[in-house]
């Protein structure tokens, strides 16, 4: 049937066209040829080489759909003078009509001209049939009812088709305005969420690096001034605690926006690392420190990881515990690595902390697919419990 033409649709229509074809030439020309052999030999031989010739008409029309010479309206209106002359010469082409009658709706565009040439195409089989004989056998034969009766089906039928397909194109239409809809939308939602998880991110990267470094250089700084008149030699050595750790935050920085390579920790280097890290803290803070610190093999997420957690409860047993102890403890099983920092400060209620801290810790181990336990209670100290998967070698 005609219908408003899509990109995919033109191969299902040319497999359609060439079925029609098949099995228009099977019941239709073939077997009006045979009714025409006991005819006499001007209409025998008139009626075969018109049947001859529409069918080229239809294969050309069918297999060069763009040939210049003949196109789908010339080829409809020659098939529709074929049925009239057909007639004339059989006294009647109705069966031959009914089985062409789908060609007016699969070579044409729109439903008016299907409409136009159908009836034009029942009109000359009608009128070729009644030339030579009256009206009355015409309704004897059945010819005409047939053929008025074929081309009203047909052309109701026909319409029907064409309004459900225009309905399903605009609906799928419709449908793939959606879908780019909501394409669009997802994708601004994976951009937002890109852009929300970077922003995370940062914030935790600069809570565990520079907000940490700063936090300390106000502490060192207040011990300088401080001890500057009593203590000049501490006050010295808190002013290179300050340097050093504005450097520190200097590297850190150059990470954070992309102008030096990332992670602060060399392979294979985490316990002396970390050892660093806590000797610093013992040096600022004058407290008593303990650790078990064995050279491990890890990937370098690994160890950014570690020693995240590990700078986060130094500053946290810094700011909060009142601590005089802390015990660092690292150690590795099959599969796993665990890094443990205790203190024996006064504690807290691990259920109602609030604070960037902890969470980052958590969100930074989740994404290696660790676990992070806090265990804590007000006057018995703190543990904190990293733990992560071993991998050999450093992920992508």
């Amino acid at each position: 049937m005609t219908q408003r033409q899509q990109p995919g649709d033109r191969p299902t229509l040319d497999r359609i066209r060439r079925w029609n074809m098949a099995c228009w030439i099977l019941l239709g020309p073939l077997p009006t040829a045979v009714a025409v052999l006991d005819e006499s030999s001007a209409r025998k031989y008139g009626t075969l080489g018109l049947l001859v010739l529409v069918a080229l008409c239809h294969v050309v029309v069918l297999t060069r759909p763009d040939n210049p010479v003949l196109g789908r309206r010339a080829y409809l209106a020659v098939l529709a003078l074929v049925l009239g002359a057909t007639s004339y010469s059989l006294d009647g082409a109705a069966a031959l009509y009914v089985m062409s009658l789908p060609q007016f709706w699969l070579y044409t565009r729109a439903p008016r001209d299907a409409v136009t040439l159908s009836g034009a195409a029942a009109a000359l089989a009608v009128f070729g049939g009644a030339i030579g004989q009256d009206w009355s056998s015409q309704f004897r034969t059945g010819n005409l009812v047939v053929t008025v009766v074929a081309y009203v089906a047909g052309a109701g039928l026909g319409l029907w088709v064409h309004r459900f397909i225009d309905q399903s194109n605009e609906r799928q239409e419709q449908l793939t305005e959606e879908l780019a809809s909501t394409r669009e939308e997802l994708a601004a939602a994976y951009q937002r969420q890109g852009a929300a998880e970077e922003r995370e991110r940062l914030a935790r990267e600069i809570h565990d690096t520079l907000a940490q470094g700063f936090a300390s250089i106000v502490v060192l700084a207040e011990a300088a001034r401080a001890a500057a008149e009593g203590d000049p030699e501490r006050c010295a050595q808190q002013l290179i605690s300050i340097e050093q750790t504005a450097r520190e935050n200097l590297a850190e920085a150059r990470v954070l926006v992309g102008s030096a390579p990332k992670g602060a920790v060399a392979a294979g280097s985490l316990a002396t690392t970390l050892r660093r890290t806590l000797d610093r803290f013992t040096q600022d803070t004058g407290l008593t420190a303990t650790a078990e610190l064995p050279d491990i093999d890890l990937d370098q997420h690994t160890r950014v990881a570690l020693l995240r957690c590990m700078q986060e409860s130094l500053a946290n047993i810094r700011k909060h515990s009142g601590a005089a102890t802390v015990g660092v403890l690292l150690s590795a099983s099959p599969g796993v690595v665990e890094l443990e920092i205790t203190d024996d400060g006064h504690g807290f209620v691990v259920e109602d902390a609030r604070g960037f801290g902890l969470d980052g810790m958590r969100r930074r181990l989740a994404e290696l697919d660790g676990e992070l336990t806090v265990t804590s209670s007000p006057g018995e100290g703190t543990r904190v419990l990293a733990t992560l998967p071993t991998h050999s070698q450093d992920r992508p």
